[in-house]
This record gives structure tokens, sequence and C-alpha cells, in this order.
């Protein structure tokens, strides 16, 4: 069954896939009533999460470090141990050594043997599942062989390289800064790191780099680059300039046990990276500190806060399929948990001291994404969408042909009114995304229009060009062709206005106007244009409205009685 599996996995790596990525696994309580977390590792909360996986049909989990709360080599061999149902159903587990992984110092050598004795596969050795082209910077040094590592997974548009960054002391190198211990520096490996990234050569279409540190945290204030987000300026402008040079849109951490989406640029302004924190895994839950906190020394200018949700527990999945990724957050529902028994609040904190793990029940926060054929756009609360605007550029991409459909904002504003910890006002990232269709149009991707927590966006109106070819004058004047969406990549596509939230569907001909409410749609001929005033985001595109599918659209309901 495993082998049929795998093979399965492999088969399908042309397909459109995903992968997981879960966060520290530290059990820091003192006790542990119902002892389902050995050596003060998560199981209680691993063997939920990964449930999770293995229902989405993800082919591999990433985890971003601190596997443990101790480093001693018995609590690395439970953690590969917990790791066995995700192997059992032929997903991949590829883990890294967070600062708790270290903790034992010299005493066990970092860690590092137990580390890949347990985890064979970040050598590529056993359990890969598809995954191939492992490779680890041994030209540096070969005591970063398995800690450091890159593989690829997927074929043609569908494919990506992950890049895994381990900074930690080990035996020959280990520089103290605070209370952490570097070894290898990323300066040391960034030739390394660029060869794997370059776009010309890497034979993927994505890119994705992880490490356990933020660039930039909420709490934690070190870095990977050796020191805090002041520290080796330099080092950190060839990292960053490195990733966006390659197309790297995500820089996936932990550390900071908190779901944190930023921005951040490189301290020469030149480069930036889009940063995912992870949320806790965690019996531990930090809270951020403020901006102008004498630790951050004043770096923080340097970052732009997208979304923000701490005290929870919960997990990511990332959808590759060909130029466009998807990513969906999920938590759980219940949030609010403070501390552990020793950090920040002690043991009047709400959190798992002296009782046993609850039940999770993981619900969608929050879905993000780009397309490499899109663009991004920032929009601040207060200020109009009129500003997104995107096109396919040259008629032409990835190899299939386009429409040249150019896709428009026309009216709407970021009413959102929402802050982080910190009491920053979030901005919007508004990614956009391109891919053929069998309609009038091509079809568009939007994410970012939401506040974590709904799917529902601000009003704003959308339009998209079509092919008068593709569609006949007397179908748009009946009200049987416009703009259309999906609920989902396997769906039908309905009425744009189908999916809102309220209004009233009506049809007009000719061209928008202000006049226009939530649920109007229309189309006009002269322009070869669709449009419509939704609420919503994801996939749109121009082509029939099928009155038996989109039975909300009052007006196309009649025409077909």
């Amino acid at each position: 069954m495993l082998g049929a599996m795998a093979a399965q996995h492999k088969s399908d790596a042309s397909a459109p896939w995903s992968f997981g990525v879960m966060d520290d696994t530290q059990w820091t309580c003192s006790n542990d009533p119902a002892g389902n977390n050995p050596h003060q590792m998560a199981k209680s909360i691993i063997d939920q999460v990964d449930s999770q996986f293995i229902r989405a049909g993800v082919r591999f989990v990433i985890q971003v470090g601190d596997l443990t709360d101790t480093a001693s080599d018995i609590a690395t061999q439970a953690r590969a141990e917990a790791a066995q149902p995700l192997l059992d159903a032929g997903i991949g587990f590829y883990p890294m050594r967070g600062n708790h992984e270290i903790g034992a110092k010299a005493a066990n050598g970092y860690g590092i043997a137990q580390f890949r004795a347990s985890f064979a596969q970040t050598r590529g050795l056993t359990n890969t599942f598809g995954a191939i082209n492992f490779n680890s910077p041994t030209a540096v040094s070969g005591e970063l062989d398995g800690l450091s590592y890159s593989f690829d997974y997927g074929a043609g548009d569908d494919s990506a390289r992950f890049v895994v960054l381990d900074p930690w002391a080990t035996p020959d190198r280990h520089v103290t800064w605070g209370k952490f211990e570097y070894g290898h520096s990323i300066a040391e490996q960034q030739s390394w790191i660029s060869a794997r990234l370059d776009r010309h050569s890497r034979g993927t279409a994505h890119a994705f780099v992880f490490s356990h540190q933020p660039v930039m945290a909420e709490h934690h204030q070190d870095t990977p680059f050796a020191g805090n987000t002041a520290t080796n300026p330099a080092m950190q402008n060839a990292f960053f300039a490195s990733l966006q040079a390659n197309d790297v849109k995500y820089y996936i951490c932990g550390h900071d046990h908190i779901h944190q989406r930023s921005l951040v640029a490189s301290p020469d302004g030149l480069s930036s990276v889009e940063e995912i924190i992870g949320v806790s895994d965690s019996s531990k839950f930090y809270k951020p500190k403020a901006t102008n906190d004498v630790g951050w020394a004043g770096q923080k200018h340097r970052e732009t806060s997208l979304a923000q949700e701490r005290g929870t527990v919960g997990y990511y999945i990332y959808t590759v399929d060909g130029p466009r990724v998807s990513a969906d957050y999920y938590a759980d529902d219940h949030g609010n948990w403070e501390s552990d028994d020793h950090f920040p609040t002690g043991s009047t904190g709400a959190g798992f001291t002296n009782q046993v793990t609850p039940r999770f029940h993981f619900v969608k926060k929050e879905t993000f994404g780009y397309s490499l054929n899109g663009r991004r756009f920032l929009v601040g609360q207060d200020n109009s969408y009129t500003a997104v605007v995107d096109s396919v550029a040259g008629g032409r991409a990835y190899g299939e042909t386009y429409r040249g459909t150019t896709a428009r904002i026309l009216a709407g504003v970021n009413n959102s009114t929402n802050r982080d910890y910190t009491e920053r006002a979030f901005v919007r990232e508004i990614d956009t995304g391109w891919a053929p269709s069998e309609l009038a149009s091509d079809a568009l991707t939007l994410w970012g229009l939401a506040d974590l927590g709904t799917n529902r966006t601000d009003t704003y109106v959308l339009s998209m060009t079509y092919d008068p070819a593709a569609t006949t004058l007397s179908a748009i004047q009946a009200g049987a062709v416009g703009l259309v969406t999906r609920a989902s990549r396997s769906a039908n596509w309905v009425g744009a206005v189908s999916l809102n939230e309220g209004g009233t569907p009506s049809f007009a001909t000719g061209p928008w106007n202000g006049r226009y409410t939530l649920g109007t749609w229309g189309v006009d001929t002269n322009t070869a244009t669709a449009w419509a005033v939704v609420n919503h985001a994801g996939d749109f595109a121009v082509g029939p409205v099928d009155p038996l599918v989109d039975a909300k659209t009052r007006v196309v309901d009649s025409l077909w009685r």
C-alpha cells in the first residue's frame, strides 16, 4: 500500500499538488496529565495536525525547527517516531534544526548525529516519496550535510525547489550572540543558496526558502544573520537580493509561535520578500514586542504588516498549480491561549498547564497566494482599489496561448480597520494570477481582498475584457454571458454575483456606473468588457451565465422560462 501511494504521488507530480507546513512542536508545560507528550515533544498536538495533512492528501510536510523543547537525542528520536503516520500514508516529512535542537551544545555534538540518524530523508536517503535532487552545501563544510539542504518536487510548470537553511552551531563552528550559538553563516552559505535558487538553471518554476528564525520577527529579536535585525547588513542585503532576483515569493519560518505575514525589506531598501511566520504547534505562545522596543535596533520600519493572529494552534497547506500558488492557513477555532506554565503569564495563563491538550477544531482562517505571471498591489486602509490593473503581457504565459485579457478594479475602498497587536494598521496585499480557460477570456485569480477570519471582501467592481469572437451579441444582450466565478478550481463556473453575500442580482447592458449596487452585473459591447459588483475574491472569467447553475440571477432566469 505504501509503495503504491508513493508511486501514485510520483506519477501525479506534473498535476497540481500540495505540501504542508507546521511549526515549533515543543511541549513546555511542567507536567503532562495524559502522558501524551514524551520528552517535552508536543505529540498531542502533532497527532491532530498530522491527521489534517493526511486528510488533505499533501505530498510532504516541512517543519521549521524546534522539534522538541530539549536537545536530547531521545527527544529527537521521539519526534521522528511521531512523524511515522505521515510516512505510513506516503507523505514525506522534512524537518530542520531550531535553537532548541542545539540546547545541549557540545554534550551531544549540537544534536547533529541524532538528527541525521532520525531524519535521513534530508539527505535523500529514505522516505523521499517523489522528491528528488537533494543537495547540501558540503563545499562550505561537511558539517552542513543534511542540515542545510534542498530538494525538488513536481514537473514542468507544477515544479518547485525547496531550500532549507541551518545557521546553527556545529562542533567546528560556534559563535555566541546573546543566548544563541551560530555556526556556518548565511554569508558562508550564500553562494550555495544563490546557485540553488538560480531561476535560469534550477529547472523548477517555483522556489521556496525556509529557516527557523524570521528575518524580522514579532517577539524574538534574533535573526538568521548571526545577530539582531541591524547586524551584518551586507549579509542581509545579499540574501534578500538573491531571493528577489530569483522569484522567491515566500520566506517561511517559525520561532515566534504566532501567525504573521509581512513584507520585509532589506536594510538597503533594494529588495524585499514576503515572510510567513508560522503559528504555534506548541504549548507556548508569544506576544509581539512594541515596534519601538530598543531590541529592534530601529529596524521595524522595514516591515509592512499584512496579517496576524496569536494565541492559537494551526498549520498551513500550500498548493502549486502551474504559475499559481495558493496558501491556506488553518487554526483552531478556540484561540486565545495565553501561555504555558513559564512564559509569559505563569500558571495563571489560559494555556495547557495542568490540563490535557484539547481536541482542536481547525477552520480555515485565511487564503493568500501569488502567481508568477501576475502582480502584487499594496492597498492601505481607506485607500482605493482602483490601482489594481493587470493583464496577460504579450498574450502568452508559460507556453499557453492567452487572449490577452485585461482586468481592472473600477471602484471599491479598503474599509478594514483591523490592526495588529502593536497597533499597526494592516495593509492589503492583493495578488493577481492568470491561467487559460475554455471561456471567452483568460481566468483571473485574485487573492488578498479579505481580512483574516472571513471570506467576505469589501464591495468592489471588477471588469474583464473578453474575446468578442468567443460569444454572440444576442447571448450578451439576453444576459446569458457575463463575469463568472467558481468556488474552487474543481467547481462549475457560475455568475460572479451568485457568490456575493447580500445584494440583489440584476443585469444591465452597457458600462458600469456609480449608481449600480452590490449584485449588479453587465456587459459593455463597445469595449468588450464584462463587469460585476461583488464582495468576494477567487477565480474570475467571462463566460456563459447558466441559469440552471446560477439560480440567484433573476434576470437571466426569467429569460429561460
